[in-house]
Parts: C-alpha cells; sequence; structure tokens
C-alpha cells in the first residue's frame, strides 16, 4: 500500500477539500487527486464523495480513516526505531470527560509536551459514549460501568463521590440534615439519554448501594449543564470529588449528607490496540494514570 497516498487521504477527509490538502502538503491539487483515485483503485472502494462544492467520506472511507491515522503513526514510529535516541512523535487520539479534561489533565499538557516535543494530541472531550474504533481513538478514559465492548481495558480505580448544593439553595430550602429531609428537597436530575428513569439520590448502606426517590425540577444530558444547574439552586447533585474541590473549598457549593456517600465510581482507559500498544499510545496511557492517580477513592 501507498503509503503518501493514504496521507493524502487522511488530510484531505480532516479538511474536506483537495485544494486544500494540497497546500498543506506542498503538491498540485491535480497530484493529490491522482492519489487518492489510486489508493481507491487498489483497494477496490470508494472512500471519497466528490461533488464540485464539498468532498466528505463514504462509509467504507470512515472505516479507513480511522485504521489509516494508526497506521501512518505506527509507519512514522517504526522509522524512528533506531535512531540513536528515538522520540515519541506521531498523533494520538483521545477521548477525555469534560470534568477531567478541564479541570485536571488539559491544565497539565504543558508538562506532556515539554517530555515529548514531537507528540501530537487530537483530543475530543464530550460526554457521550464515543465508539472507539469507528471513530479512530486510540485511547478513551472512561467514567462509570464498562461495557463488554472486546476493547482493552486498564482500570484505575474509582473516583470519590461527594452529594452538593449551592449556597442559593441552602437559604431557601435548607441543608438536608437526615435521609427523611430528603423528602422535602429537590434533585438535579442526570440522564444522558434524557429518559424516563426516575430521579434517585445514591448512598452507601455497608457494602450496598441503596437509592431513594426525589423530586426534580430539571432533568439534563451534560455535565457542564449538571454543574450549572447545582450553582444555580436547583437541587442536589452527586458529583466526582474531583470535580467541585475548588467550590467545596472557597463555598460556592455546600457538601450535603457527607455520611452517606455516593459509591465511587469506577475509572479505566481503553484502547483498542490489543497487545500491540504503540509508544506513543502507552505513554499517553501512562501519563493519563499518573495524574488521575491522586484523586482516586
Amino acid at each position: 500500500m501507498d503509503l503518501d497516498a493514504v496521507r493524502v487521504f487522511i488530510k484531505v477527509s480532516e479538511l474536506a477539500s483537495f485544494t486544500q490538502a494540497a497546500a498543506q502538503l506542498g503538491m498540485p491539487k491535480a497530484r493529490a487527486s491522482l492519489r487518492v483515485r489510486a489508493l481507491e483503485a487498489a483497494l477496490g472502494v470508494r472512500l471519497l464523495h466528490r461533488t464540485t462544492r464539498t468532498v466528505r467520506t463514504t462509509p467504507d472511507g470512515e472505516q479507513f480513516l480511522a485504521r489509516a491515522r494508526r497506521l501512518v503513526a505506527d509507519a512514522d514510529e517504526l522509522g524512528a526505531m533506531f535512531q540513536t535516541a528515538p522520540a515519541l512523535r506521531g498523533v494520538v487520539r483521545v477521548d477525555l470527560p469534560v470534568i477531567l479534561a478541564r479541570d485536571v489533565l488539559i491544565p497539565q499538557l504543558p508538562d506532556l509536551f515539554a517530555a515529548h516535543p514531537q507528540l501530537e494530541l487530537q483530543l475530543s472531550s464530550t460526554d457521550r459514549r464515543v465508539a472507539l474504533l469507528r471513530e479512530g481513538f486510540d485511547l478513551v478514559l472512561r467514567v462509570g460501568a464498562l461495557a463488554d465492548s472486546g476493547l482493552i481495558a486498564r482500570k484505575l480505580g474509582a473516583l470519590s463521590m461527594a452529594s452538593c448544593v449551592s449556597p442559593g439553595y441552602v437559604g431557601k430550602y435548607g441543608l438536608p440534615r437526615a435521609l427523611e429531609d430528603l423528602d422535602r428537597h429537590l434533585l438535579v436530575h442526570y440522564a444522558p439519554t434524557l429518559g424516563s428513569e426516575r430521579p434517585t439520590f445514591e448512598y452507601l448502606d455497608g457494602d450496598r448501594t441503596r437509592e431513594r426517590e426525589m423530586r426534580a425540577l430539571v432533568t439534563v444530558n451534560s455535565t457542564d449543564a449538571y454543574r450549572s444547574a447545582c450553582l444555580a439552586g436547583l437541587g442536589i447533585v452527586q458529583v466526582p470529588r474531583i470535580g467541585v474541590r475548588r467550590e467545596l473549598a472557597d463555598g460556592a457549593l455546600v457538601e450535603v449528607l457527607p455520611e452517606l456517600v455516593p459509591p465511587p465510581m469506577a475509572i479505566a482507559i481503553l484502547h483498542g490496540h490489543g497487545r500491540s500498544v504503540p509508544r506513543r499510545v502507552r505513554a499517553v496511557m501512562t501519563w493519563i494514570a499518573q495524574r488521575i492517580e491522586a484523586y482516586l477513592a
């Protein structure tokens, strides 16, 4: 397979333009188009839909793109194997939970790049569960129960949780002092699919997780909205302590019923590289694990 043609295809797919891709690669547009057509002929599939105004990947092209990125990155790494001091280089695509990306990992990225200046990260930060293989990610940091996906999981531990309200909520509704008091209080309900499940307050009773139904005025499906609803005084939230430590310290949030701690949430790094994890991916995975370790229950 012509790796140069694969590189052209990746760039065209990312920019959705032969003109822009050719300009960035320093070649004529016609040559870029010929390279991609030759790649399609060699594979026996159509990778791109072309019109006079747009270029977009076909379903086959989407599948090929995810593997092609890893193929090129692996080839770059292989080419550097026998250098005197092989440096980590290439792209690592990572999906992170919003709060962990914003508050923990992104602020520390300068340290990673200082150690590995030729490394490049493509970061996705979303509340939805991405399809790691189909969407071409190398790593996914996942909080919560793991589905039987066939992916390799490196379990990091569990994040400690806290139940919180805003001072404004306390001023209006008071602070619950016992489990029975929750019948007179509100919960901000988090439901990724905005489904019909009932809002509940979760707490540990020994080793068992118990739930108590509560009333919710608002249901949200993103962590940013969940946090904002709490700060607006709309009810109690139950969140990883890592995401509210500053608000609890400066009084922007108040902890509720600390003796009825919510069950911790498992956290793991997933990848689809099997046993042959590229060095650049392993390095990023280790870096993430080390940064998260301080916040585990």
